[in-house]
């Protein structure tokens, strides 16, 4: 019986929509931000931001072993939201919205990610103590980091010139 759960994130980002909204689509910040857990991405656009249609293939240690997770950018409407899914990996499914909105002056970055996991009564008790506060932990943590780059001239480091 598999199990579904919700994780939300808001976060208030003193930066323009659209910086916020780059940020939050580079293949390069994703993989600063997530170091702990050895993040790379191996397959589909490896670098860069996505657009529409891109996918990736992230290559991570979690739980301590190696997994495989492929996404997929399936919506997007410049510079107020983009969904990514996942196409092949651990869970049976797995969807990432990403919301931005401008308000007073300031960004609002807001996640909704909705997951499946396989398993039995037992997974469940997994997913539910365990899991959604593991992805919590990991979302809060790639929030900060593109708060950080988009707050401080480090935004430039990752988009290019033109790109805000």
């Amino acid at each position: 019986m598999p199990f579904k759960a919700k994780v939300n994130a808001e976060t208030i980002i003193d930066a323009p929509i659209e910086r916020c909204f780059l940020l939050s689509l580079s293949v390069d910040l994703h993989v600063l931000s997530a170091k702990a857990t050895k993040e790379k991405a191996v397959a589909g656009k490896t670098s860069g931001i996505l657009e529409l249609g891109d996918s990736v293939t992230w290559l991570a240690k979690h739980f301590g072993i190696f997994q495989k997770l492929t996404s997929m950018i399936v919506k997007y409407q410049y510079p107020d939201y983009f969904w990514d899914e996942m196409m092949k990996g651990p869970f049976k499914t797995f969807r990432h919205e990403h919301y931005f909105e401008f308000n007073s002056g300031k960004t609002v970055m807001k996640d909704v990610i909705d997951f499946e996991s396989p398993g039995s009564v037992f997974g469940k008790m997994v997913n539910k103590v365990f899991l959604e506060k593991y992805l919590e932990n990991f979302l809060e943590k790639r929030n900060k980091a593109i708060k950080m780059f988009a707050e401080t001239d480090r935004w430039k480091s990752i988009l290019q010139e033109g790109e805000n």
